[in-house]
């Protein structure tokens, strides 16, 4: 008979030193563990995502490819087609969001799931527009009504884009945003 893994009783609020043979290794080459405020500007300011949208940038992982942000569409409102050449998985925090190729409306606390090989059209109807919690992992695509590349956004056009704003607006770069 199988056993259900229950999470295990504890009454002591105190760090436990967890034996683990490799913990100098990781200590040398880690970048350890980190918090990343999301509510406040303090560690990462909104950086303008074309007109009428912004992103707040919160970690970049180079030898992944990998890249989190917060999308903030600020009300009703379209990001053009897309083509994904990795794994996307978003959390929507505020508002609503569709994309055209699907018939479901995502809402607070909903997941999204993304898999290469797709295009979307993310539109949001809703009049605070969204706020989309996401990990996103290669290079992102986009094109335009006629089906024209014109970007390719990856983890290297993310650290730009944040940088880019940083210098312009006297921002110090946030260290803890590289992993």
């Amino acid at each position: 008979m199988a056993t259900q893994m229950k999470a295990p009783p504890s009454t002591k609020k105190e760090i436990v030193d967890v034996p683990f043979a490799y913990r100098d290794l990781v200590s040398k080459y880690s970048p350890g563990g980190r918090y990343i405020d999301a509510q406040s500007d303090d560690d990462s300011p909104w950086v303008p995502f074309g007109p009428t949208a912004a992103i707040k940038h919160l970690s970049f992982d180079v030898r992944r490819n990998l890249f989190s942000n917060i999308l903030w569409v600020k009300g009703p409102g379209t990001i053009g087609t897309h083509f994904h050449r990795g794994t996307i998985t978003m959390v929507v925090l505020e508002g609503s969001v569709r994309y055209l190729e699907y018939d479901w409306v995502a809402t607070p606390g909903g997941l999204i799931l993304e898999v290469p090989g797709e295009s979307h059209t993310l539109v949001t109807e809703h009049p605070d527009g969204v706020k989309l919690f996401g990990w996103m992992e290669g290079p992102i695509e986009f094109y335009d009504e006629n089906a024209v590349l014109v970007e390719t956004a990856d983890v290297w056009w993310m650290m730009n884009h944040y940088e880019e704003h940083c210098r312009e607006h006297g921002i110090a770069i946030n260290p803890k945003l590289y992993l």
